[in-house]
């Protein structure tokens, strides 16, 4: 039975043929971290064992096999297995048979989580191509979970200690990316961030910057006109309005000089401009965080890692440091609806 004091830990296992099994098991092998959380990973179980087989000293991991969440065991690794079919496993390639696990393993957990029976998902690595060829609308986890839980209103946040920077647009065509940015988008994520910090990050009057889409903000139109004419209007607005948001600026002075250090997080315009420099920063130990949902999920900032696998070398940092944020997030937005609700009782 699980216990209600502890965070419920859902983990989708990801591409079977990437690091993802890898790195769980190594986390896990350290039962220190079953003191925080509790957690449930869906994957076949001959994954697990494929992989405890290859080294040996991982051959006395131990899981416990459970057919629903809600029967975890809080002192022992919970696993719940499918695909009972025979698997082939490629260690460092794609196959169907891999996005088509991969792709059950996620459901599965939003399910879960879903009908609350986990606290918090974390998810591993997958191929989107992969999983793209049998599921065509899937363009990666953050969309499908938006999808899942009916709700648009998402934004990839990554975050470690030293930088929290969201992408305007997530994984999109940079020839499509100008024509994206309006002043109805930059709004939407914009309070989106705004009620991720103040709830989940618990930081009061947040202070955040905005990064421009053109070299130098546009140089006043010579460039392009977006800054000028779409971004800085909406920021303007908010700040009017009492926000402390602020910008644009343009990327590479910011980062350059570190001006990020001075606010508490950064909107950049697509998915490059935001990840270089955070993964610059903090490859390794990041974390993918989508806000907006109603649901918390996490992930670590690197992919599947094809090149690696078999080699036995890929690092639980970035895992390790999704679950820590996972929890805390849980935590903090659970006491700020726990204080709403007893402020509007009196």
């Amino acid at each position: 039975m699980v216990n209600a004091k502890k965070v419920v830990l859902g983990i989708s296992c990801g591409d079977i043929n990437g690091v993802g099994i890898e790195i769980i098991i190594k986390t896990f092998s350290d039962n220190d971290l079953l003191s925080v959380c509790t957690p449930i990973l869906y994957a076949p179980e001959s994954a697990i064992y494929d992989y405890k087989k290859r080294y040996n000293e991982f051959k006395d991991f131990n899981y416990h096999i459970i057919k629903d969440a809600q029967k975890a065991s809080p002192s022992k690794f919970n696993v719940i297995s499918f695909f009972n079919d025979f698997i082939h496993f490629s260690p460092g390639s794609s196959t169907k048979q891999g996005a088509e696990i991969a792709l059950k393993s996620l459901n599965l957990a939003i399910e879960d989580l879903k009908r609350n029976t986990i606290n918090v998902l974390l998810t591993l690595p997958v191929n989107k191509h992969s999983i793209s060829i049998i599921e065509k609308d899937f363009i990666g986890h953050t969309e499908h979970l938006s999808k899942a839980c009916d709700n648009e209103d998402n934004l990839m946040l990554l975050c470690d200690d030293k930088l929290r920077i969201a992408t305007l647009t997530n994984h999109l065509s940079i020839s499509k990316v100008a024509n994206s940015i309006t002043k109805k988008l930059i709004k939407q994520k914009l309070n989106i961030l705004i009620d991720t910090l103040n709830v989940d990050f618990a930081i009061d009057k947040p202070k955040i910057a905005v990064l421009s889409l053109n070299p130098h903000v546009g140089d006043n139109g010579l460039i392009g006109n977006e800054d000028l004419n779409i971004i800085g209007p909406v920021i303007a607005n908010f700040f009017d309005c009492g926000n402390l948001v602020y910008g644009p600026y343009s990327a590479d002075s910011f980062f350059g000089t570190g001006n990020y250090k001075n606010f508490d997080a950064v909107l950049g315009m697509y998915h490059d401009q935001a990840l270089i420099p955070f993964k610059l920063m903090s490859f390794g130990r990041g974390v993918n965080y989508t806000a907006g949902l109603p649901i918390i999920r996490v992930s670590p900032d690197h992919g599947v890692g094809y090149d690696i696998v078999t080699q036995n070398i890929a690092h639980t940092s970035s895992v390790l440091a999704s679950i820590f944020l996972g929890i805390k997030l849980y935590y903090n937005r659970k006491r700020y609806f726990a204080t709403s609700r007893k402020n509007h009782s009196t």
